[in-house]
């Protein structure tokens, strides 16, 4: 057992078990009203599966659209599969959870952000801002002072 609670990890657990409840509900019920998702993942993520010619065109990371025509869509416990169209050719996709960088639904202003940073990264970040900026760094910095943590409301996605 640790000495803290991993609430990063416990969040962006919740989020995708979101993630996988709406996905179920689409594979069962289709879309409802204007509902439509932007997804975007690390097409680098090792269990991503997408035809060559998609890789090659993202190496990095991809955004889909879920809207008007997609097919197979199943849903698992670590991911989901589904067919979508690209320029009238049918092309199967398997984007785990894991992969998944934002989820948005514009229809109603819903998104989520994951982050991908490492703890270690995080806490060395940390330990940086709390160490003494130099004078050069100080003056010319662009940056917004960081925030130790920021708590976001659901409510600013709701109408």
């Amino acid at each position: 057992m640790t000495d803290t609670l991993d609430y990063g990890s416990l969040m962006h657990r919740a989020m995708r078990g979101l993630i996988f409840n709406v996905l179920e509900q689409v594979r069962d019920h289709g879309l409802p009203g204007n509902h439509h998702f932007f997804i975007t993942f690390d097409t680098t993520h090792p269990d991503v599966q997408l035809a060559d010619w998609l890789k090659d065109r993202y190496p990095e990371e991809m955004t889909v659209v879920i809207q008007h025509w997609f097919d197979n869509l199943v849903v698992r416990e670590d991911g989901f599969s589904i067919t979508l169209n690209f320029g009238d050719q049918p092309e199967p996709i398997q984007i785990p959870f894991d992969a998944i960088q934002t989820f948005v639904d514009p229809s109603v202003e819903f998104g989520l952000r994951f982050e991908n940073q490492d703890m270690d990264e995080i806490e060395d970040e940390a330990e940086a801002d709390e160490s003494e900026p130099s004078a050069d760094t100080a003056e010319t910095s662009d940056e917004a002072p960081r925030q130790e943590a920021e708590v976001v409301s659901l409510d600013q996605f709701r109408r």
